[in-house]
C-alpha cells in the first residue's frame, strides 16, 4: 500500500467514526425525546423492585402506598398514574388510574381516597376490579408479581370523565407525554 492510499484510508477511517459518532448522539437524543427525562418515582410505602408491604394489598388494608416524584418539565400541565400487574395469566391487570393531578404536585400521601374526583381536581378511573381508584396487589397464592406504577408528565389536562379506565387515558395521553417514570413492587400471599 502507498503512502497516499494510507493516507486516504486514514482520512475514510475519520470520517467513518465520525459518522458513527454523529448517529450515537442522534439516536440517544432521539430515544430520550420519545420516552422524556426521568421523574425519579418513588415511595416511602416499599422500597423499587422491593416488597410491597401487605398493608397495601388485599390482604389487609387494601390502601394505596405513598408516592413521591421529582420535578417535571416546565411545560407540564398535568400528571397521570397508571398501576398494573403484567404478570396476570390472562392479561395486564389494571389496579389504579389518576388523571389532572395537579403540575404543582410532587407527591401523593398514602390511602387516597376512592373518589372518582378529589379536592385538588384529581380524577380518579376504574380499575379491573370494577372499581374508582386504587385496589391493591391480589395475585393468586404462591405467585410473586411485579407491580408497576407508572407515572407521566403531560402538556395539557385530560379532561376524561371521572371513571375512565386505562385505554381512554393512554389514548387521551398519546403525543403529550413530556416525562415519565415508573417505581416496580414485587407481592406474593
Amino acid at each position: 500500500m502507498t503512502a497516499s492510499s494510507r493516507k486516504w484510508l486514514g482520512i475514510a477511517i475519520g470520517v467513518v467514526a465520525i459518522l458513527c459518532a454523529a448517529c450515537v448522539f442522534v439516536y440517544k437524543r432521539n430515544r430520550e425525546e420519545r420516552s422524556g427525562p426521568s421523574l425519579n418515582l418513588g415511595s416511602l410505602s416499599f422500597q423499587a423492585d422491593g416488597d410491597i408491604p401487605s398493608k397495601f394489598t388485599c390482604d389487609a388494608q387494601d390502601v394505596s402506598p405513598a408516592l413521591a416524584w421529582g420535578d417535571p418539565p416546565t411545560e407540564t400541565r398535568s400528571f397521570a398514574l397508571i398501576a398494573d400487574d403484567p404478570d396476570a395469566p390472562t392479561k395486564t391487570v389494571v389496579h389504579w388510574v389518576m388523571y389532572d393531578l395537579p403540575a404543582r404536585a410532587r407527591s401523593l400521601p398514602e390511602a387516597i381516597a376512592s373518589d372518582a374526583a378529589l379536592s385538588d381536581g384529581s380524577r380518579q378511573g376504574r380499575n379491573d376490579h370494577g372499581t374508582i381508584g386504587y385496589s391493591g396487589p391480589c395475585p393468586p397464592r404462591g405467585v410473586t408479581h411485579h407491580y408497576f406504577f407508572k407515572l407521566y408528565a403531560l402538556d395539557s389536562m385530560i379532561e376524561l370523565k371521572p371513571d375512565a379506565g386505562k385505554e381512554d387515558l393512554e389514548r387521551a395521553m398519546d403525543g403529550h407525554i413530556l416525562a415519565q417514570s415508573q417505581l416496580i413492587g414485587r407481592f406474593a400471599h
